[in-house]
């Protein structure tokens, strides 16, 4: 294991070192909060598809291929599907609005009202977000080093919160791009055919599991149906996939990246269920689905290679996290903190103080997340309530005010509510883990959305007028701090 270690080791002290270079980087709050709006295709993509596969769609997504064979695969699936629906559809016009937040759009569109009840919920969302990454590292760090989950949580969050604070996005953007490709080669081109091969080949695997292990729909209706409304849904507008979309150099740099990191994503789920079938061959009886990735890195990989797919494992959970971790840090500072206090500096204006106070805010959300996480026992329920509540919440006035003139401030402030709301009651009818709290709550949503759209004044002409603007790339501040546009 000394091998492995000396793997994980300098895996981690490089992530730091990245840290550190991006600190050097970011001088303004554009630089910090979004890589200056300069990333390019390549590594815009790379960072995409690095933030969206997470601890949930590498250990998760073997495990669900170890209880349901390939129909394991529709989770993730629908969450490459959900990025490409982003990138073809919205991610052009998104990116020329220049924004920072996903509230700073509703207040583009709805004329300024809608900032921090939406804050509250997407802060909440990216808070959940980044505990439920943070507590995945007790899972990797207990292969690794055998120390109890409160160490492993405080090791791997520390790490997160130290790199994240120094260099914000242009940190997370390098160490992303860096776990991106140490995903690429230790899940996809060492661990799937190295399970594959240990599991006796696709014949073997057929020959020794239940018929519906090869059925694509085996999972079920319903649960695809779920997975579509959550995960899909979801990635058309939470906060960290929209940062990500800020970054882009262009439109046409967040259409087209956007595209290949989502099939990149459908790529990776295929690949995640294939290895949780595999695993199901060699160990049919484990404990826990969730233990199929680890205890076949473990006890199948030789040593060196299992130090790398290890390392893509922490490269998957890393990634997530400090993507939910500068999102939710940004919504609390910029949507709620900075709104309540009345206070709104715009680019160009104490960008140095903006600098520190973002990077103050992702520390004091760091330390809240890691502290979370050690006494938060439930992943999966924390993730899904997060997910109903972005869901049932915003998805309607987003979608509505990218798509419906009609629609106005009420209407999106009553969705936002009454969804809101709506999920939060129905969760504690029908449980947490229920279908009926997302689809019921999106449902009531969007009838009150068009209801008081239609029965309230039409948004105000000038404040349509100066959102079509936006849309267009015009009307937007240059931010001096920002050099000329660079392909990186």
């Amino acid at each position: 294991m000394a091998v492995d270690y000396a793997v994980i080791v300098v895996y981690l002290a490089g992530m730091l070192a990245m840290g550190w270079w991006g600190m050097r980087r970011a001088k303004s709050k554009s630089e910090f909060l979004v890589a200056g709006r300069r990333l390019g295709p390549w590594m815009y993509s790379g960072t995409m598809a690095a933030i969206v596969l997470g601890g949930a769609s590498t250990i998760g997504g073997v495990g669900l291929g170890y209880q349901y064979g390939l129909s394991g695969a529709w989770m993730v699936f629908t969450i490459g599907l959900g990025l490409l629906a982003l990138s073809v559809f919205f991610s052009a016009r998104i990116a020329r609005l220049k924004v920072y937040t996903v509230s700073e759009m509703l207040d583009l569109r709805y004329g300024g009202r809608a900032g921090v009840i939406s804050g509250v919920v997407m802060w909440a969302y990216t808070l959940m977000l980044a505990v439920t990454s943070t507590i995945a590292y007790a899972t990797i760090f207990d292969v690794l080093f055998d120390v109890n989950r409160t160490v492993a949580i405080i090791l791997g969050g520390t790490i997160v919160v130290a790199y994240s604070t120094l260099g914000g996005m242009w940190s997370i953007t390098i160490t992303d791009m860096v776990q991106f490709v140490v995903k690429t080669i230790g899940v996809l081109l060492l661990l799937l055919p190295i399970a594959v091969v240990k599991a006796g080949g696709f014949s073997e695997m057929k020959a020794q599991l239940p018929t519906e292990y090869f059925d694509p729909l085996g999972i079920g209706g319903e649960t695809i149906f779920t997975y579509v409304l959550i995960y899909t849904f979801g990635m058309l507008i939470g906060q960290d996939i929209w940062q990500r979309v800020f970054t882009a150099r262009s439109d046409r740099t967040a259409r087209w990246g956007g595209t290949v990191a989502g099939t990149y994503c459908l790529v990776y789920a295929v690949a995640g269920a294939v290895i949780g079938t595999a695993a199901k061959v060699m160990y049919p009886t484990l404990p826990s689905a969730d233990a199929a990735f680890a205890t076949i890195v473990k006890d199948e990989l030789p040593v060196g290679v299992r130090g790398l797919v290890l390392a893509a494992a922490l490269a998957a959970v890393m990634s997530t996290s400090s993507g939910a971790l500068i999102a939710c840090a940004t919504v609390a500072n910029n949507d709620i903190w900075s709104r309540l206090r009345g206070v709104v500096v715009k680019d160009g204006g104490e960008e140095r103080d903006e600098v520190k106070g973002n990077r103050a805010f992702i520390l004091i959300m760091g330390v809240a997340v890691i502290v979370i996480a050690i006494a938060l026992n439930d992943v999966v329920e924390a993730l899904t309530v997060a997910y109903n509540l972005l869901v049932g919440g915003l998805l309607v006035p987003i979608i509505g005010g990218l798509l419906w003139r009609r629609g106005t401030a009420a209407g999106a402030l009553a969705a936002v509510g009454v969804g809101g709301v709506a999920v939060i009651a129905l969760m504690a009818a029908y449980g947490i883990l229920a279908n009926q709290p997302v689809y019921y709550g999106l449902l009531a949503s969007l009838a009150v959305y068009v209801v008081v759209s239609l029965a309230t004044k039409p948004t105000d002409a000038a404040v349509l007028a100066a959102w079509r603007e936006r849309l267009a790339g015009r009307g937007t501040d240059h931010d001096p701090a920002t050099p000329d546009p660079v392909s990186v």
